[in-house]
């Protein structure tokens, strides 16, 4: 039992409590330097968290600490120092008890390391719920806007439901393979010849259902554009990145370990998800007036992408997801960055409300071209790049149609994004003043940019550290 493995969990764990404790005692009007404080804890981690390499089990295998666990902890710890740093501004703003908003922060990262890091079944969802728990209380955190009370009651009622799937399904496996254990249950599988039972495929279908709603897949995907906009636009950043790449860490691990030995029952079934996803969030993505709900349906068509990689599970497939997880990561988060500095700065977030912004903030426009580009899958940009990586591995595993859909949605994901591009830089503004853009928000979208072109130009020293984190997942090549 070597608890060294988890100090960086643990720590966060301790600064959780630092921050909500310090809350307790700080005056009223000193509040805010708590935001800042979260950040440097956060920083503080980080650095620890990468000095890392140790690599080991706790209690039998429910907690694996491995290059897989190593490489989430580093990308969900960063995310959350970057969401904390584009929250400053907008608390200060909007919301009421900023100590309580960036202790759930801290939270939810937490919740969302233990999610990779997981190696049995129970674990893996009480640190689904602790996640959920967080995101239901800052998606209605700005308590005096009915859209947040409104897309908090959604997103709960929402989520019961599909918490009540996962569980159900993870009861039928317990129940076909005796134990909750991912290798316990890859054994049992190879065992049986794979899910050659119908509990057991229905174990796996409740448990697809339960991961689909937490990744926004197609058909579980209701939830996403109320809470997107209804949400404090931090926290709609938040869910759009790392809530995503959680349940995702969290699949991956699942179905790429445990649930291996059946893959031949699930890959279908993943594909038609994929192919559903896409489709839809790009095609109802063109019909959306608010900037917030474009981004998520586009984040939405983004799963299906995602979800394709995990149809044709590989060693390859997984290390594109993973790849195109910090990609989509970067121009999300960068575009969110000029979202929140905008509505901060207007109290605007509908497309047509953007008309003119090259000319009154030009670095906030061109950020958010690039992002938006990059999202489409343009070349020079991160997108292009990490959706070339994942088309190879889904043909490679012989899913040349769903590759051709993929390809033809990123077109129609063009059109869309070209229509805000548009009203930026060719519709003539309502105002023709400059916009005070502050310095936090451009150094943040600053680094944002140049990481959305270095993941597209030079992807080759993340590739490779990917590459080392999939390893541990011991999938076939």
């Amino acid at each position: 039992m070597d608890f060294t493995l988890v100090y960086p969990e643990l720590l966060l764990t301790a600064f959780v409590f630092v921050v909500l404790g310090a809350d307790l005692f700080v005056p009223r009007g000193q509040k805010q330097a708590l935001g800042l404080v979260s950040a440097a804890l956060l920083l503080l981690t980080l650095l620890y968290a990468a000095a890392q390499t140790g690599l080991g089990q706790l209690y039998g295998g429910i907690y694996v600490v491995d290059t897989y666990t190593h490489f989430f902890r580093l990308f969900f710890v960063a995310t959350t120092l970057l969401v904390v740093l584009l929250s400053l501004d907008y608390v200060r703003l909007r919301l009421r008890y900023p100590g309580e908003y960036y202790g759930m922060l801290l939270l939810a990262g937490l919740a969302m390391v233990l999610m990779a890091g997981a190696g049995e079944l129970i674990t893996a969802y009480i640190s689904l719920e602790l996640l959920n728990f967080s995101l239901y209380t800052l998606t209605a955190y700005a308590k005096d806007d009915a859209r947040s009370n409104e897309a908090g009651v959604k997103y709960i009622l929402l989520s019961i439901l599909a918490s009540a799937l996962l569980l159900y399904g993870l009861s039928y496996i317990y129940g076909a393979v005796g134990t909750t254990y991912y290798d316990g249950i890859a054994r049992a599988l190879q065992a049986q010849g794979g899910a050659s039972n119908a509990g057991l495929l229905a174990g796996l279908a409740l448990v697809t259902a339960g991961l689909g709603f937490k990744v926004a897949a197609v058909p579980f995907h209701m939830w996403t554009p109320d809470v997107y906009e209804g949400a404090p636009t931090p926290i709609t950043a938040y869910i759009a990145v790392a809530s995503k790449a959680a349940g995702f860490a969290l699949l991956l691990r699942l179905f790429g370990t445990a649930f291996l030995p059946a893959v031949a029952s699930w890959a279908p079934l993943m594909a038609l998800l994929a192919a559903l996803t896409m489709t839809l969030g790009n095609l109802v993505a063109i019909q959306q007036r608010n900037v917030k709900r474009l981004l998520a349906y586009s984040s939405i068509s983004q799963v299906g992408y995602l979800l394709m990689g995990v149809a044709a599970i590989s060693q390859l497939s997984a290390s594109a997801i993973l790849f195109h997880l910090a990609g989509y990561a970067a121009a999300n988060l960068a575009a969110f960055s000029c979202v929140i500095a905008y509505q901060n700065l207007t109290n605007q977030e509908e497309i047509e409300q953007y008309a003119g912004m090259a000319q009154r903030a030009p670095f906030m426009a061109f950020g958010l071209a690039v992002a938006l580009f990059s999202l489409s899958g343009m070349p020079l940009f991160a997108g292009f790049t990490t959706k070339f990586y994942l088309f190879i591995a889904a043909a490679a595993q012989g899913y040349l149609w769903l590759v051709a859909l993929a390809t033809v949605n990123s077109l129609i994901s063009l059109y869309y994004y070209l229509k805000l591009v548009r009203q930026m830089y060719i519709a003539a503004p309502a105002e023709p003043a400059r916009l005070p853009v502050p310095a936090l928000a451009t150094g943040a979208l600053t680094l944002l940019v140049v990481l959305t072109f270095a993941i597209g130009l030079y992807p080759a020293p993340l590739l490779a550290v990917i590459d080392v984190a999939v390893r541990a997942l011991g999938l076939p090549l």
